[in-house]
């Protein structure tokens, strides 16, 4: 999102180290280990050989009940991470970890601490929204930015900006489902269920942190619902949503998105490397709550993306988030019209079924009921 980020060109990120448990990968050079199986992504860009050996990282849970249907894992034990780190000066660590490698990611992150390098979690393991977490990098003096990359306009963004909307113009979201699929390892993992709780939280939370007022777990469905080998890394995302509009009237919006899931991803972790190393320049340590509202689907603090821009904007430019940059103060001009308001009638409620609570979409509703409730294709 930016090609200059507080001084960082893109091209000054480079790669120092580089860890994998596949036989395919572990020993390559990261240019050749980028297009082993099973990856699967969009190719845009001949890779140098760019002299970084691909070293044997730790299993722990890393490695799921589908992953082992493809991933052979490489002979050995794992190399020195923490000396690695170190003799490479590695100034930012970046964790694309399968989905539910709780163990494998708490072990890593021991590592990172205790060699003093940053750290990017781009997988829904909570880290930096964790208290504990967050004192054990402030009391290292070096910063975290987590949990879980939202893309940088995928499913989880897209959910959010619509939530967003309904509430903005005064439309109550009554029920709402997200459904993704794709063909690539990450939703091979998220096949297992077990896998799949600690993504379903994290992409829950970031819609409904959104809204005035709580949805359970019935009214709001979201999360991963199928591996599709011939999709590729290719994922397609299906948005319903449910409102009530003035009047107890329904309001009903979908929307289908297809992207590539890993280049999408990408365009947002390099602003986040480039972030975590303006914290280490300035000394900063713990959970960078600006970069991680805007980034990721589980910051520490949620804001409304429209907010967080600013705040990560604001942190690029290494000024107060609340600084007025214009100086100026903008008036609201305001042109009266006269109104008379009047205690009248109290205006019965629209629910379904006869009930005293509901929010108009019940199935079956008939064309004279409240007027014709039909879904329209615009």
């Amino acid at each position: 999102m930016h090609v200059t980020l507080g001084g960082y060109h893109i091209r000054d990120i480079q790669f120092t180290a580089a860890f994998d448990i596949n036989r395919t990968k572990v020993g390559q050079d990261l240019s050749e280990a980028i297009f082993s199986e099973p990856n699967n992504t969009f190719k845009f860009a001949e890779v140098p050989s760019l002299g970084v050996r691909v070293n044997r990282g730790m299993t722990h849970d890393g490695l799921g009940k589908y992953l082992r249907e493809v991933i052979e894992r490489a002979p050995g034990p794992t190399d020195d991470i923490l000396g690695i780190l170190k003799s490479t000066r590695t100034d930012v660590v970046v964790s694309y970890l399968p989905v539910g490698s709780e163990m494998a990611t708490k072990w890593y992150v021991e590592q990172i601490l205790e060699a003093g390098c940053a750290f990017v979690n781009c997988i829904p393991v909570f880290i930096a929204s964790q208290p504990y977490w967050q004192q054990r990098f402030q009391d290292r003096g070096v910063p975290i930015i987590g949990d879980d990359i939202k893309s940088q306009v995928g499913a989880t963004i897209t959910h959010r900006l619509l939530a967003n909307l309904f509430r903005e113009r005064g439309v109550r979201l009554d029920r709402t489902y997200q459904l993704n699929f794709g063909g690539n390892t990450d939703f091979m993992n998220m096949l297992e269920r077990e896998r799949l709780e600690s993504k379903k939280i994290s992409k829950t939370n970031a819609v409904t942190s959104q809204l005035d007022h709580r949805l359970t777990n019935e009214e709001a469905h979201v999360g991963p619902s199928d591996y599709v080998p011939w999709l590729g890394d290719r994922k397609f995302c299906y948005i319903r949503m449910e409102g009530t509009t003035f009047g107890n009237v329904p309001l009903n919006c979908e929307l289908k998105l297809e992207v590539w899931d890993s280049p999408n991803s990408a365009g947002v972790v390099i602003d986040a490397v480039r972030c975590a190393k303006l914290a280490l320049d300035r000394g900063i340590g713990g959970a960078l709550i600006e970069p991680s509202s805007y980034f990721m689907k589980s910051p520490p603090q949620q804001f409304t993306d429209h907010r967080a821009r600013e705040l990560v904007e604001a942190f690029i430019r290494n000024e107060d988030p609340n600084h007025d940059r214009s100086n100026q103060a903008v008036e609201r001009t305001e042109q009266s019209v006269a109104l008379g308001l009047s205690d009248g009638p109290e205006v019965a409620a629209v629910f379904r079924n006869g009930e005293k609570s509901g929010n108009g979409h019940s199935n079956g509703v008939s064309r004279n009921d409240a007027g014709a409730r039909r879904d329209f294709t615009d």
